[in-house]
């Protein structure tokens, strides 16, 4: 096992066990490991919002023989992120830039191809029958997980009635907007590496409510599988600073569309109805670009109000 991953793999193995104070450590250090680097010990434990002690406890706790040791692996961790530039420049250096394009798109079919080759049938329906079945559904999905989060989440709110993405910069703010979850609910998790601890805490929490548990991830081995009983694998491995996730976009993509397939009358009806809203409200305000004898003309009521405003 590499040493620059070893801290984290450290946390996620014994987050179940660690005490309140030291889950809030973790859920630190995870996000801002490139800051606690810097810290010692009695100014992370003040950063935290825990003791000094805490701190060398939580070290001791992972194993390390005390807080400098623990101090050497954060460091380890930042040269691995760092490092990472090196990776890429080892990929891609040997390559002339035309061959960038045709090389990144062959690695992501061939992360999509490992995925159909292992992804599990039977957990891919019981996250479709789970979600169909629902009375909440939460989504989340922390930095480069966001964007496909609210992909899933945009979707899913044309076929459902009840769908939250859940946005959030600080635990407690995940955690109010979550205070209603319960056991007729599910929250979809997404996280890769490295992973969200924000991620891990929000499906703590709802497996501490009863609710359902989905989740998107890389690995049977990823701690985000701690607390879900619906384990979704996409293949999300590159040698690059920008990850590829265009494998779990995939699965979300065919969950989508396995959901919309169930509920055929009811996506029907609500695009009906967004047809007479936007309809409706294209009489107000129009952004569209018509096409009219060969030009292009810009339809937009603000601008046109205010050109208006202008004439004499």
């Amino acid at each position: 096992m590499s040493s620059t991953n070893d801290l984290m793999v450290r946390i996620n193995e014994r987050y179940a066990a660690l005490s309140k104070g030291q889950k809030l450590l973790a859920a630190y250090i995870t996000d801002n490991y490139d800051k606690a680097v810097f810290l010692t010990a009695a100014k992370l434990g003040e950063v935290v919002g825990v003791s000094e002690s805490t701190v060398v406890r939580f070290a001791m706790h992972l194993g390390y023989k005390g807080y400098p040791q623990f101090q050497q692996a954060l460091a380890e961790l930042v040269r691995g992120k760092l490092n990472s530039l090196q990776r890429m420049e080892d990929v891609y250096g040997r390559i002339s830039q035309s061959e960038i394009l045709a090389t990144v798109l062959q690695s992501d079919m061939d992360r999509i191809q490992a995925t159909l080759r292992t992804i599990d049938e039977h957990t891919f329906d019981l996250a479709v029958d789970t979600i169909l079945t629902a009375k909440k559904i939460y989504v989340i999905g922390i930095r480069s997980c966001a964007p496909i989060a609210e992909f899933l989440a945009f979707y899913l709110n044309l076929m459902m009635e009840h769908v939250q993405l859940l946005h959030t910069t600080s635990s407690s703010e995940l955690f109010e907007q979550m205070l209603h979850i319960g056991k007729q609910d599910v929250i979809f998790g997404i996280s890769f590496p490295r992973y969200s601890m924000r991620t891990l805490k929000a499906m703590e929490f709802a497996n501490s409510r009863n609710a359902k548990v989905i989740t998107l991830t890389d690995s049977v081995h990823s701690p985000m599988n701690l607390y879900s009983s619906c384990n979704l694998i996409a293949n999300s491995d590159m040698s690059s600073i920008v990850d590829s996730l265009v494998a779990p976009l995939s699965v979300i993509n065919a969950l989508i569309m396995a959901v919309c397939m169930k509920r055929q009358k009811k996506v029907i009806k609500n695009l009906e109805l967004l047809d007479k809203v936007w309809e409706e409200y294209q009489i107000y305000g129009k952004d569209e670009i018509d096409y009219i004898d060969n030009s292009i003309e810009m339809r937009y009521t603000g601008a046109e109000q205010g050109n208006n405003s202008g004439r004499t």
